[in-house]
């Protein structure tokens, strides 16, 4: 469980549109209130659905070869099947976008748009794009994975909390920067969006595809195991 939630929670940090996302939050006038608000509902979203997990289960992993262990297992898979199959749709999608000829200049116009609303919105609105942004996929196969915590064991509780630990870090990296380096961090952050929005659908494809494999693999082993 520990392996598995560890390698979703790199997947949610890395996944670029969230880290996007914030960025523009951040790099809007009381950029570090709404980038708190977003931070906060993006913790929430983690902690509620592993709260509604561990409800379901008592705290208690169930049996081996148990229905509520196949089910977990199987929906495992299904997310697994799912990633890749969303990994490939992107980068198709990636590859006609690339060909045509007038990309570049409605990306630019969507962008400053984008960044004009973030300006004029608020900390519930920062909130509410986290939970819209939240890669739910990835999401729900960490649910399917805490389905497996012992709350008897000191080792489950520090496996959930650095899983969200871990889902945030980037989140809360940048929080910081900007608060103890605001000027530096507006350059930085700029730049990386910049790289990001350059690199999304490469690095999208990549992650899901490696975690879907992942999951794939992992829940078939245990199936037929």
């Amino acid at each position: 469980m520990i392996l598995d939630l560890f390698l979703i929670g790199a997947a949610i940090a890395l996944y670029p549109l969230p880290v996007m996302a914030f960025v523009l939050v951040v790099s809007a006038p009381r950029g570090v209130y709404k980038g708190l608000a977003f931070i906060i509902a993006w913790l929430a979203c983690l902690v509620a659905v592993i709260g509604m997990v561990l409800l379901f289960t008592d705290g208690q992993p169930p049996a081996p070869r148990s229905p509520p262990s196949v089910a977990a297992l199987a929906a495992t898979l299904v997310i697994g099947v799912g990633l890749i199959v969303y990994s490939e749709h992107r980068r198709r999608r990636s590859r006609r976008a690339a060909s045509a000829s007038d990309e570049d200049r409605p990306r630019s116009a969507g962008g400053r748009s984008l960044t004009s609303r973030m300006d004029q919105a608020t900390g519930w609105s920062a909130a509410g794009l986290a939970v819209l942004l939240q890669p739910w996929g990835m999401v729900s196969a960490a649910a399917a994975t805490v389905v497996k915590a012992d709350l008897s064991h000191v080792e489950s509780f520090l496996a959930l909390l650095g899983f969200c630990v871990l889902a945030t870090a980037g989140l809360l990296a940048m929080e910081l920067y900007m608060v103890f380096a605001p000027e530096k961090a507006q350059l930085s952050l700029t730049r990386l969006r910049a790289w990001l929005e350059r690199h999304k659908d490469p690095a999208i494809v990549l992650i899901c595809l490696v975690l879907g494999l992942w999951l794939v693999g992992r829940s078939l082993y245990q199936l037929t195991g």
